[in-house]
């Protein structure tokens, strides 16, 4: 039986965290970016995501197969204590599990990294991503309509929040 761990992401982990992003993106159900990124990219986001702005990843029997990142909210100091929400499951992983357990382990880093709240943006049609956050105690607050557009084609975005 296979052992699913959820650690602090290292340098070691870029490469895997970038591949599942990339998943992500060629998907079109997680993020709003449509053009593929590179180890460029990608290292220079690791680097701004030190300290309070973690990175879990979850490994299962040594291959990283899910991450999870807390993000800025915005610059102001009045939301410090807001956090924005990204998790991105390998596609072979999903609807194991990997999320709930990136979930508890973030949202217990963001406690102790003194977040009161977690808000996400997540798209209306993504059931599988909102049925993992309403189990953990996510609620909508609402719809922005045609926030973003993604192939030629205007999107809605839905925010969710947590208290924590």
């Amino acid at each position: 039986m296979s052992t699913l761990t959820v650690r602090q992401a290292t340098s070691d982990d870029i490469q895997s965290i970038l591949r599942i992003y990339n998943q992500g993106i060629e998907d079109r159900i997680a993020t709003l970016e449509t053009d593929e990124k590179d180890l460029g990219y990608m290292e220079a986001w690791f680097q701004d995501h030190q300290g309070r702005y973690s990175v879990l990843v979850a490994d299962r029997d040594g291959i990283v197969v899910g991450w999870a990142s807390l993000n800025p909210y915005s610059h102001r100091c009045a939301y410090s204590g807001v956090a924005d929400l990204s998790v991105y499951i390998d596609r072979e992983s999903r609807g194991q599990g990997v999320g709930s357990s990136l979930l508890q382990a973030l949202e217990t880093k963001a406690r102790e990294l003194q977040f009161h709240k977690i808000v996400l943006f997540t798209f209306p049609f993504n059931q599988i991503g909102q049925g993992l956050y309403r189990k953990m105690g996510y609620r909508e607050v609402g719809v922005f309509e045609k926030q973003g557009i993604m192939d030629n084609q205007y999107i809605d975005v839905m925010v969710m929040e947590k208290l924590l």
